[in-house]
């Protein structure tokens, strides 16, 4: 893997690689404890040097997970997210899928973006992770609460970062445009962008891609795969892309990648991984790893980048 990389302003470095730790708080279907173990320990073995949870991936048992695989590893960048208060739920407990996640709903999320509620979100993260700090917090999609945030949330984070409770603080979304107006009107020094800036969806790169190179801000991208369809090497009718099924503009579109992939000896998956790492603000890409397979495909994806040659007729081929 190459070197790492700068991650914010507090002195922080990440290789290009990350763990996305959602899978392990069993997105979609339940992950064995030692599965889930032996694939953390696995990526940390192996120079993967950032990980990123939060409370809201499997109702803490992400971050529980990832605290009892990490241990007390101190060569290691831990990044959560605050936004989703966890409470004893008020019915039932009974096992099934809550938001996505294959979790007994024995707690529920609360929206909570204020001081106290980020203050309680970041102690409770830190008894689950077993740590006495977190290195990155992201404000976790803000959509519908953009004024608490900015009243609430960011300035309890900045506080956090000077006192160096905390090296850096950002936000997380799904989309571009809130999030470059954080990066404008506040002073976070790290966003995580999912699913918008990908070899079919680029449309970070028209607002928060130049603001965060203006404003010194580094970006980690997720979702590379948008939800599946450029993991498949030739996409088929049924693949999801931004978790609904794709239509069929956006299935012919990734076929037509996934040609111009095969004619450089490539794949259409090696190019989605690398493709966020050519701008010169983005500093990782997250993946979602579940097992220690996973790990090392997806180490084995980011071995070496595509041909050069391979970028100007993926564009051309949009």
């Amino acid at each position: 893997m190459d070197a790492s990389r700068p991650f914010g302003r507090g002195g922080l470095r990440v290789a290009p690689l990350s763990f996305g730790a959602a899978a392990i708080g069993n997105l979609f279907t339940a992950v064995d404890d030692a599965v889930a173990a032996e694939a953390v320990r696995v990526a940390a073995d192996a120079g993967i040097d950032y990980f990123d949870t939060a409370p809201h991936y499997g109702l803490g048992l992400s971050e529980r997970r990832l605290g009892a695989a990490l241990g007390d590893r101190a060569d290691v960048v831990i990044s959560t997210k605050v936004g989703r208060l966890l409470r004893p739920a008020t019915e039932g407990g009974a096992p099934g899928v809550s938001e996505g996640f294959a979790v007994a709903a024995d707690v529920e999320r609360v929206w909570d973006f204020s001081r106290d509620g980020v203050l309680r979100s970041i102690e409770a993260s830190l008894e689950r992770l077993g740590r006495d700090r977190i290195d990155v917090v992201y404000v976790h999609d803000p959509d519908e609460h953009f004024a608490e945030a900015m009243d609430g949330a960011f300035p309890a984070l900045d506080e956090l970062r000077r006192q160096g409770v905390i090296a850096s603080y950002g936000a997380g979304m799904n989309q571009s445009a809130m999030l470059t107006r954080f990066v404008r009107e506040t002073d976070l020094d790290a966003v995580l962008i999912a699913g918008r800036y990908t070899v079919l969806d680029r449309s970070a790169a028209d607002d928060l891609l130049p603001a965060c190179l203006e404003r010194d801000v580094s970006v980690a991208v997720g979702g590379v795969f948008n939800s599946g369809i450029t993991a498949s090497v030739d996409p088929q009718p049924g693949a999801t892309y931004d978790y609904a099924p794709a239509t069929l503009r956006v299935l012919d579109l990734a076929r037509r990648l996934g040609s111009v992939c095969r004619e450089h000896g490539t794949t259409l998956p090696h190019a989605a991984v690398h493709f966020p790492l050519r701008h010169p603000a983005v500093r990782t890409v997250l993946l979602g790893m579940r097992s220690a397979d996973e790990v090392r495909a997806d180490l084995d994806l980011m071995a070496a980048p595509p041909p050069d040659a391979l970028w100007a007729d993926l564009e051309a081929a949009l």
